[in-house]
């Protein structure tokens, strides 16, 4: 099963979220490393959010990541969702 988790962010993320980076971004390849994360990116033009695709059997396991995530825990992000996913072509 796929779960992607979207994220919603401040004004001036990419500027504000310089000091956490690293530690967001640890997480992410220790995720991707576990066989968790897909894939992940920030929405460009404007940076207004991100998404994250896990695979998992458990959506807590995005859930999870959110909520430890340096960017949430900091107010970087300004909300947040879990959705499963139907993946029709690939995956």
């Amino acid at each position: 099963m796929y779960f992607i988790l979207l994220y919603e962010v401040v004004d001036n993320f990419v500027a504000r979220r310089a000091p956490f980076r690293a530690d967001h971004l640890r997480l992410l390849e220790e995720a991707h490393q576990r066989g968790e994360l897909v894939m992940a990116g920030a929405f460009s033009d404007p940076v207004d959010g991100a998404a994250l695709v896990f695979r998992s059997e458990d959506p807590g396991v995005a859930r999870r990541f959110a909520e430890n995530d340096p960017y949430v825990t900091n107010g970087l992000v300004t909300n947040w969702r879990v959705r499963g996913w139907t993946v029709v072509v690939g995956g």
